[in-house]
C-alpha cells in the first residue's frame, strides 16, 4: 500500500536503510499521494537514484529504469518494431504461399519491442511500475517535449495499434544532476525538491546503516574528513556514495583511524578528478587531517 502520511512515507524510507529528512519526505509523501511525478535535482552520489529504487522495493513494484543520455530518442525510449522478425516470417510466409494472410498481422504486438516508457504504461500484477527516468539533463531538449507529452495524458499513440493508455498512473522520479536547466515546462508538472549533501549527523548515520564492522571513531573520522573536503574550492566534492565506498575500502585496510599516508593512497575514492587530488596531496592534507583530529561528530 502506498503511504499515505508523511510519517508513514518516513518510516517506509528507514525500513530500507534510506535516511531522508522532513523535507525530502513530504516531497516523496506528495508525489505518491496526489500521483504526480517527483523531479529530484542534486550533485551525483547524494542519492538521488536510490529514491526510485527504495520506493519500488519497498511497495514490491517493478522498477523501470529509463537511463538519459545524449541522442536519445522516442524510439529508443518508447519502442520500437522487431524488423529482423518481421522480415524472417515474411519470408518464411512467401516460403509457403502464405504472405497474404500475413499482412494484418505484420505489425502486431508480438513484433513490437517495448522500451522503457511503454513498458511503463503498463500494470504488473495489478500494480503499476515505479518508472525512473534518470539524469535527464544529460538528454536533449526535444527528448524533453515528447516527455513532456507522454508524462502529461500517461498514454501513447501506436499508428499500427492505436492509443495505449496507463490503466493506473505509474510512480514517476525524474532525476537530474543539473548539467544544464532542465526546461520550467517539465518541471511544472512534477513535484521538485533539491537534494544536498546530508548534514554530519546525518552522514553517520547513514555510515551506520550501510558499512558494517568499523568502530564509531573511524566513521566519525571518515565524515569529518569528508565535509571538511566539502568545505574546499574542488571542482567535483565527494558524494554520500563515495563516503560509503571510502569508509569501507578503509575497513577493508583493516585501519582502525585515518592518517596522511592512508588518506593519500584512498583519495582516488573520494575524488575523481586529478587536480583535485594533487589540490590537497602535502601540506594541505595534513592542515585538514589537524583541523578535523578534534571533531567530534
Amino acid at each position: 500500500m502506498v503511504p499515505q502520511t508523511v510519517e508513514e512515507t518516513q518510516l517506509l524510507l528507514d525500513s530500507a536503510d534510506y535516511l531522508a529528512d522532513q523535507a525530502l519526505s513530504t516531497s516523496i509523501s506528495l508525489a505518491l499521494t496526489l500521483e504526480r511525478p517527483l523531479f529530484l535535482e542534486g550533485e551525483a552520489g547524494v542519492g538521488k537514484t536510490d529514491v526510485a529504487k527504495v520506493i519500488a522495493r519497498s511497495l514490491d513494484r517493478n522498477l523501470i529504469r529509463l537511463q538519459c543520455y545524449e541522442g536519445l530518442d522516442s524510439a529508443s525510449a518508447l519502442y520500437e518494431w522487431n524488423y529482423a522478425r518481421q522480415m524472417v516470417e515474411i519470408r518464411i510466409a512467401e516460403a509457403n504461399g502464405v504472405a497474404n494472410a500475413l499482412s494484418d498481422d505484420i505489425f502486431s504486438s508480438r513484433f513490437l519491442i517495448e522500451r522503457p516508457l511503454l513498458q511503463a504504461l503498463r500494470t504488473v500484477n495489478g500494480q503499476a511500475p515505479v518508472l525512473l527516468i534518470d539524469e535527464l539533463d544529460r538528454a536533449d531538449e526535444p527528448f524533453e517535449a515528447f516527455l513532456l507529452e507522454v508524462l502529461s495524458e500517461y498514454q501513447v499513440s501506436i499508428p499500427e495499434l492505436g492509443v495505449i493508455k496507463a490503466e493506473q498512473k505509474p510512480i514517476v522520479v525524474v532525476t537530474s544532476n543539473r548539467t544544464r536547466e532542465v526546461h520550467d515546462a517539465l518541471k511544472r508538472r512534477c513535484f521538485y525538491h533539491w537534494i544536498d549533501y546530508p548534514d554530519a549527523q546525518r552522514e553517520l548515520a547513514i555510515l551506520q546503516r550501510k558499512v558494517t564492522g568499523a568502530k564509531k571513531s573511524l566513521l566519525g573520522d571518515a565524515v569529518a574528513f569528508v565535509h571538511a573536503l566539502r568545505r574546499l574550492e574542488l571542482f567535483k566534492y565527494p558524494g554520500v556514495a563515495e563516503t560509503i565506498d571510502w569508509t569501507r575500502a578503509l575497513i577493508h585496510l583493516e585501519a582502525e583511524s585515518i592518517n596522511q599516508e592512508l588518506v593519500g593512497d584512498t583519495l582516488g575514492i573520494l575524488l575523481k578528478y586529478q587536480d583535485d587530488i594533487e589540490a590537497i596531496r602535502g601540506d594541505k592534507l595534513a592542515d585538514i587531517l589537524s583541523s578535523i583530529s578534534s571533531e567530534h561528530i
